[in-house]
């Protein structure tokens, strides 16, 4: 496929133009090759990722988290040395943050809220709110977290031991726990600044691993373009265990 297409296609289908609030350099970040034969997907764009797409036979990398976040640095060291492997594959890297977070297709956030069965879906920040069919315990949406990211969660159960309604914010939102209304809030990372409110307000927080809740959108979206367009991917992992 064409790799210009490629891009006008990812830029439209995931609307990045809706997210001028994003630090993160969303698009196409480095221009690799002309013609796609094979996609890769990965969490971070990372020197240990670059060279398992060199290995891999990659020509475009889908990342959730790219290089360039608001602000020129020199390149230099890793910075030098991660961009040289991209360009001796002729790798195009394109970036997806915030737009990924919030898609509702094939975003982090639906994707994991639909893997733990929550239905009456609709937007809350990047993320979503949802209802669980009947009440379950949360050690058993804990065990399900567990079992979708392979890593044992963190729970601070703050409030019931039942919970019906869920807000998941994948990655870094643990600062949201003052303003979440649900039985449960689901995130990636703890903060300390947030551990005594979340018990305070009643609020049981699942703490999955920012890594972990951010697999389901780049995995989605390379399904999705090898629906519509035929392009065969592969899934580049390097856990972070954070």
């Amino acid at each position: 496929m064409d790799r210009d297409e490629l891009v006008r296609y990812l830029d439209t289908y995931l609307r990045l133009k809706d997210f001028p609030q994003d630090l993160s350099l969303n698009g196409l970040q480095v221009e690799g090759k002309k013609e796609v034969r094979k996609v890769g997907a990965a969490v971070d764009a990372a020197e240990a990722i670059f060279q398992k797409a060199l290995e891999e036979g990659v020509d475009f990398l889908l990342v959730h988290h790219g290089l360039f976040w608001g602000k020129p640095f020199p390149i230099v060291g890793h910075h030098k040395r991660r961009l040289e492997l991209l360009f001796q594959g002729g790798i195009s890297l394109y970036a997806a943050h915030l737009p990924l977070d919030a898609h509702p297709e094939v975003g982090n956030n639906h994707e994991l809220a639909r893997a733990l069965g929550l239905e009456a879906l609709e937007p809350y920040d990047v993320g979503v709110k949802g209802r669980f069919p009947l009440p379950t315990p949360l050690v058993q949406v804990a065990d399900m977290l567990g079992q979708l990211t392979g890593m044992t969660p963190l729970v601070h159960q703050g409030g019931s031991d039942r919970v019906e309604t869920a807000v998941i914010v994948s990655g870094g939102a643990a600062g949201l726990v003052e303003k979440v209304e649900a039985d449960l809030f689901i995130t990636g990372e703890p903060k300390h600044s947030v551990f005594h409110e979340t018990f305070e307000r009643g609020l049981n927080v699942i703490y999955a691993g920012h890594y972990d809740t951010e697999v389901f959108g780049v995995k989605a979206l390379a399904r999705h373009l090898e629906a519509r367009f035929g392009l065969p991917w592969v899934f580049l992992d390097h856990p972070t265990g954070l």
